[in-house]
């Protein structure tokens, strides 16, 4: 939106903001001088800048562009350089840097005043490119051509580039740098990168590289890194499996600081970012999707010296300890292997700590099913796989359980076997045995010697009550013979 209609003047426009006193006012400002004004017309051909109330310049219409490439607009600050100043109107003519019409004088003063000059590479040698600035033949050495190595300089000829003036020779000579304006734009991007990326802000960015380690994403130019830890609350995730290079993903500033680059040429701005932040916490409703006493079907993730981690859904994880291992393993590392699939029952959640412990679920459990409560009460008869041999006694495991729930000890003194008898080849791992639950709990104590003395009394009630029978009959039968015989 404009003050005035197209149609009006140049001449009418600029003496109309800068008043009777523009010959006068402007004659303090000389080419290359860079001055800072707010924008108070924007024209159809040009666009005008208020500098002290007194004086007032303008931008031809091509010049009518911010800094991050959008129009300026009346009220907008803007810096620019003098190009000219003409001493009858006091008309001031503006730019944001010196064209290809800049004549050597106005080298001179861009390299005095460090504004940027427009010129275009004509021709690469050994040392540098040619750049031609208007009639004026200047020359780049390779070294300010980039802010980095350049292998081959010919993939900038013919193009139209920004440089600053460091130095002049004479009428002709003219030596320039990119570099420079390259290393200008870095700090001004740095800067502005670390006000704009404070920690808590969230941005949306293109992931542009997939490492072991994590993902990269590069948000407005600016490349920050999501930790491995910080992609997902599954902890087994690799970043190929949560993200794919080209995704667009919303992520949280943990981190913004300065660290020197590899190469040892400056700064960079080192970001590190979040994934995780942003996503539901699948704690939050850990008891919906691993219910205590429930069977859930898992995947061993790893293993640790004191049991199993087990994955149960994405980003729960549940702790598989080594007392609840069945047969001979003594560790989870003999036991499973990462990527096995295990079923198992939750014992106990804790929500805050993140933890879950978890035991093995009964042979033939299905994922969804009520765990088996299996009760094993005193005086309870079962048969029991010998684990283990100790000087004291045999671990064993009662048939049909698995872990420390149905794990035992027979004492030595409740074998029934003599004293002196070597126990590892009387009960050899893995040996059957029939035992008499004495203690219950998760101190189970058993004994063969009761199983067998129970098994003899029942032997031995059951022959009574036999004999009795069979007694009662005998008397019958001799009184039935004594009778026939009369």
């Amino acid at each position: 939106m404009t003050d005035k209609p197209e149609s009006s003047s140049f001449k009418d426009l600029f003496e109309q903001g800068a008043g009777r006193d523009v010959p006068k006012a402007a004659a303090s400002l000389r080419v290359g001088d860079t001055i800072t004004g707010v924008v108070s017309h924007v024209g159809g051909s040009s666009v005008f800048v208020e500098l002290d109330g007194k004086r007032q310049g303008y931008f031809d219409l091509v010049e009518n562009l911010e800094q991050g490439g959008a129009p300026l607009a009346i009220g907008d600050e803007v810096k620019a350089v003098v190009v000219s100043v003409e001493a009858a109107s006091g008309q001031i003519k503006l730019a944001r840097k010196f064209t290809k019409e800049a004549n050597i004088e106005h080298l001179r003063i861009a390299k005095e005043q460090g504004v940027p000059v427009e010129g275009k590479v004509t021709g690469v040698n050994k040392g540098g490119v040619s750049v031609e600035i208007g009639a004026i033949r200047a020359f780049c050495p390779m070294s300010q051509l980039e802010n980095r190595f350049v292998n081959d300089a010919s993939i900038y000829l013919q193009q139209t580039l920004e440089f600053v003036v460091t130095e002049i020779r004479g009428e002709k000579d003219v030596v320039l740098s990119r570099r420079i304006l390259l290393d200008r734009l870095a700090k001004d991007t740095k800067l502005a990168a670390m006000a704009k990326f404070v920690p808590g802000s969230r941005h949306h960015g293109r992931v542009s590289q997939l490492r072991d380690f994590g993902a990269f994403v590069e948000i407005e130019g600016v490349e920050g890194l999501i930790p491995m830890r910080e992609l997902s609350h599954d902890r087994g995730a690799k970043p190929g499996d949560v993200v794919n290079l080209g995704d667009v993903v919303e992520v949280e500033v943990l981190d913004v600081a300065l660290e020197p680059n590899k190469k040892g040429n400056g700064e960079r701005v080192k970001l590190t970012l979040s994934l995780k932040r942003l996503a539901e916490d699948p704690w939050e409703a850990v008891e919906a999707l691993v219910p205590v006493g429930r069977v859930v079907a898992g995947t061993v993730v790893r293993t640790a010296e004191f049991g199993a981690f087990v994955r149960l859904a994405s980003g729960i994880e549940g702790l598989l300890p080594n007392q609840e291992l069945s047969g001979k393993a003594k560790k989870a590392a003999d036991a499973f292997e990462a990527g096995q699939q295990v079923m198992v029952v939750a014992r106990a959640i804790d929500r805050a700590k993140k933890r879950i412990s978890l035991v093995l679920a009964s042979d033939g459990a299905e994922a969804g099913a009520v765990a088996e409560n299996r009760s094993l009460p005193a005086g309870t008869r079962v048969k029991a796989v010998v684990e283990k041999v100790e000087t004291f006694g045999l671990f064993v495991q009662v048939e049909g359980t698995k872990g420390r729930s149905g794990r035992g000890l027979i004492p030595n003194s409740e074998t029934g076997v003599a004293h002196g008898v070597d126990m590892r080849k009387h009960f050899p791992e893995g040996k059957v045995v029939t035992a008499t639950i004495l203690e219950a709990g998760d101190r189970m104590r058993l004994s063969i010697k009761r199983a067998l003395e129970d098994e003899e009394r029942s032997d031995f009630d059951s022959f009574r009550a036999a004999q009795a029978s069979t007694s009662g009959m005998g008397t019958f039968g001799d009184l039935l013979k004594k009778k026939l015989a009369k």
